[in-house]
């Protein structure tokens, strides 16, 4: 399956953890654009942060993940926010299934539907990837928050990581899960 990861999913760093050791583990192929890339260096520039070795290091471990979407006339696709449009024309370019995005609104399905791609909600995408991998998503999500907890310097309840990373239905199944 191929799937391209909206600037809001790879900005903040949980997400994107979680996701692309989903990938890594060969659940499915993560895709971007350099204008997504970008948009992900300004988002953590408007926080203070500087996503460029992030980036650097992202596109040297992910180097096939780069869609060059040129080839698609943007100005042939409408969504609800033009500025969004870059995201869809990768998604075409790529033959991408799906488009992880948080902002499911600028990406109506009836929309996606005509090329053949689906809009998910990154806790949708995982919490179905938990119904069937329970066990190993929950390894990731320790992980992500043993990352997070050297860089905080504070311990962290699985739950709250979760929710605040925007994944509160991921964070109740695994709780009950586990």
């Amino acid at each position: 399956m191929r799937v391209v990861l909206d600037a809001c999913v790879l900005f903040p760093t949980g997400v994107r953890g979680l996701l692309l050791d989903i990938a890594k583990a060969g659940y499915f192929t993560p895709l971007w654009s350099p204008r997504i890339l970008d948009e992900w260096r300004l988002a953590a520039g408007k926080q203070g942060s500087d996503a460029g070795a992030e980036i650097a290091l992202l596109s040297a471990n992910w180097p096939e993940a780069s869609v060059d979407p040129s080839a698609v006339d943007i100005d042939t696709l409408w969504l609800p926010d033009t500025g969004d449009r870059h995201v869809l024309a990768a998604a075409i370019a790529a033959q991408a299934s799906e488009i992880v995005t948080a902002n499911l609104r600028d990406f109506p399905s009836r929309v996606l539907a005509k090329y053949g791609v689906t809009p998910r909600h990154p806790d949708s995408f995982l919490l179905e990837f938990a119904h069937q991998n329970a066990a190993f998503l929950t390894e990731l999500v320790q992980e992500q928050m043993r990352v997070a907890e050297a860089s905080l310097g504070i311990p962290l309840n699985g739950r709250v990581f979760l929710k605040r990373a925007g994944l509160p239905r991921l964070a109740k199944f695994l709780e009950q899960a586990g």
